[in-house]
């Protein structure tokens, strides 16, 4: 495998991400995201990649949440996406800015129906006496927009990861694996190759 000096690392995350949609058999939008706590320590959890583009990579979360919390302290954040049945991975680092409220409604209305409810029913990270708690949170709240649009909560943020470094990663034969690691220098991209 080589890259090309000149390659978009967007691009290419456009293509890999594109070929993963067709074998990966589960969420190819999944990507683990790694936040840093005021103790200093990370924490990491799952969340769905929902746009990418030039500017970066973009998600979805509550602000009440302990990554939201921990993205509020600190912005440097860290992206991984591993497609399985493509023997590929790739790693961003860079920093989440918080996106414009009108593009968070935008996406809010997009959200499955029930996805909307629990948005406002969930105290996402906090302790949850029975799952029947949680149920009659949500009916409480599909009560009260019976018959309206279920606004967006104003907890419901969105963010862009802006990235800084971007790693390209094939599996390779006798685990001589490829890597390419692109840095943003200014305005343009570098690309180094690794040793696995």
């Amino acid at each position: 495998m080589e890259i090309n000096a000149s390659q978009n690392p967007i691009e290419l995350f456009k293509e890999w991400m594109a070929e993963a949609y067709k074998t990966e058999p589960v969420d190819p939008d999944a990507m683990a995201l790694a936040t840093v706590g005021q103790d200093g320590k990370p924490s990491v959890r799952m969340v769905l990649l929902k746009n990418v583009d030039q500017d970066g990579f973009c998600f979805y979360t509550n602000m009440e949440s302990r990554k939201g919390q921990e993205l509020a302290e600190n912005q440097n954040v860290a992206l991984c996406f591993y497609w399985k049945s493509q023997a590929r991975q790739i790693r961003v680092e860079g920093k989440a800015e918080s996106m414009p409220a009108p593009l968070v409604d935008v996406y809010f209305k997009t959200r499955h129906y029930l996805s909307r409810l629990g948005a406002w029913a969930s105290q996402q990270s906090r302790p949850l006496a029975s799952r029947k708690e949680l149920e009659d949170r949500v009916a409480e709240y599909e009560k009260k927009f019976a018959g309206q649009e279920i606004p967006c909560p104003p907890h419901w943020v969105g963010f862009k990861v802006v990235p800084q470094k971007i790693e390209f990663w094939q599996e390779g034969k006798g685990r001589l694996h490829d890597r390419f690691l692109f840095a943003k220098e200014g305005d343009r991209w570098t690309v180094v190759r690794l040793n696995p």
